[in-house]
């Protein structure tokens, strides 16, 4: 089977070269769960599935002028600086002429020094630092395997990677711990860490002893809906009034580029799911990276057919894909928001709708909150004029949402949704289509 053609589409993969295993052991990380699928498992990636993963996303892409390869875990640093470096000669080897190979990697720092921002900066590896704000929210659920505290070590990874000119970026969880304090996580990341990218991701996690995404009832860690609204709001407030253009954070932009353009680059705001996909240290394909259980086990790159593409444009890939759409309540698809959210991810859908109909997003009521405060913003941004900032400010809204959109090329959905002259418009502002975004 040809790989390019095996998959239509762009796709991401987060490859796990050591499956669950961390030198961290967080409260709510799911993933550490997981290492009962693979029992008796060393948990190391061997060179010989990294080169052919390494092989197959080149080919599966071969046609645009970057692949993306993501590190995650477990944590991925434990495999040592010598087997990043033996990737990146795989990538080289690889790579087609003009084709840039683009590295990303999460970790949680503890390992990060001297050496290894030396290969980070050289190599261009852009990474994701997870930390949830100041020593006392970060060191609420996050903790070493003898449950010390690792704030100190997450903190100078940061620093040292700052000094070497290593791009990172920040993830933090929103939780019950830090979520009512969102100026203080905001601000402690901006002003004494510097950091000028920031993800951030609501733990909504549920009460099992698998890390599945099974059962309805959720942990005490778990953030509240409304907590969750009324953080992003407090940030969002801060970031208009003084940060545009120089912080930027994730989920605004995304969601922004969705009130704008009518679709966002994260998975979670896409109208379908299956471009964001999960890799075993052993090779086996998982349909998503929140669904790595046996049910959703795609098949292995290294035995099936059609290799990593084949399994991506599989029949079972793109029906998970579509049931993001399909399993939505009807309260969602008559939702004025659903162009944004489009349901968010599915791992988060474990409420009845009031109707009693099941599949409604666990925050829906903060997203309704959070996309309600900034529909004037994300309208006046459509129709070219932003209230309330300064046209440098205007430029560079824009220009960050341009961002966001150029990553939507080729997309059937980029335009906004299908709205008569007279219609409402479909951002919300309540005036018709014509006299807003029509315009």
């Amino acid at each position: 089977m040809n790989l390019v053609a095996a998959s239509a589409r762009p796709f991401h993969v987060m490859a796990k070269p050591t499956g669950a295993r961390c030198n961290c052991a967080c409260d709510y990380c799911f993933f550490l769960k997981k290492e009962r699928l693979y029992p008796g498992s060393e948990f190391r990636m061997p060179d010989e599935i990294m080169e052919s993963f390494v092989r197959q996303m080149i080919e599966a892409h071969a046609g645009l002028p970057e692949v993306e390869i993501a590190w995650q875990g477990g944590e991925p640093t434990l495999m040592g600086i010598d087997f990043f470096r033996r990737a990146v000669e795989a990538e080289t080897r690889y790579a087609r002429a003009g084709q840039r190979v683009a590295n990303s990697l999460q970790t949680n720092g503890l390992l990060i020094d001297g050496e290894w921002c030396h290969f980070l900066r050289e190599n261009g590896f852009l990474i994701g630092l997870s930390l949830d704000g100041p020593r006392e929210l970060h060191d609420a659920y996050r903790r070493d395997r003898a449950g010390a505290s690792v704030f100190d070590r997450v903190v100078r990874a940061a620093r040292l990677m700052r000094e070497h000119g290593v791009e990172f970026n920040i993830l933090a969880t929103v939780n019950a711990a830090n979520s009512p304090h969102p100026l203080e996580v905001y601000r402690f990341f901006r002003d004494e860490l510097g950091a000028r990218y920031l993800q951030l991701i609501p733990i909504v996690e549920r009460e099992n002893e698998t890390g599945d995404q099974e059962g309805t009832r959720l942990t005490e860690r778990s953030v509240e809906p409304a907590a969750y609204g009324r953080f992003l709001i407090a940030i969002f407030d801060e970031w208009v009034r003084r940060d545009v253009g120089s912080m930027f954070v994730t989920f605004f932009d995304n969601v922004l580029a969705a009130s704008v353009y009518g679709e966002s680059t994260v998975c979670a705001l896409r109208r379908e799911c299956g471009e964001a996909l999960a890799l075993e240290h052993n090779g086996d394909l998982y349909a998503c990276d929140h669904f790595v259980e046996p049910r959703y086990l795609l098949g292995n790159i290294m035995s099936e057919p059609g290799g990593l593409a084949g399994l991506v444009a599989s029949e079972n890939q793109r029906a998970f894909g579509r049931a993001k759409q399909a399993t939505l309540p009807r309260v969602c698809r008559e939702c004025r928001f659903l162009f944004i959210c489009n349901g968010e991810c599915p791992k988060n859908r474990v409420l009845g709708a009031p109707d009693g109909e099941p599949g409604l997003n666990y925050l829906c009521a903060g997203f309704k909150r959070f996309f309600g405060r900034i529909q004037p913003f994300a309208a006046g941004l459509a129709a070219g004029r932003p209230p309330k900032l300064t046209l440098d400010q205007v430029l560079r809204v824009q220009e960050a949402a341009d961002t966001v959109n150029r990553g939507l090329a080729g997309s059937a959905a980029r335009s906004r949704p299908a709205a008569g002259r007279n219609d409402p418009c479909p951002c919300g502002s309540g005036r018709k289509y014509k006299h807003c975004c029509g315009r």
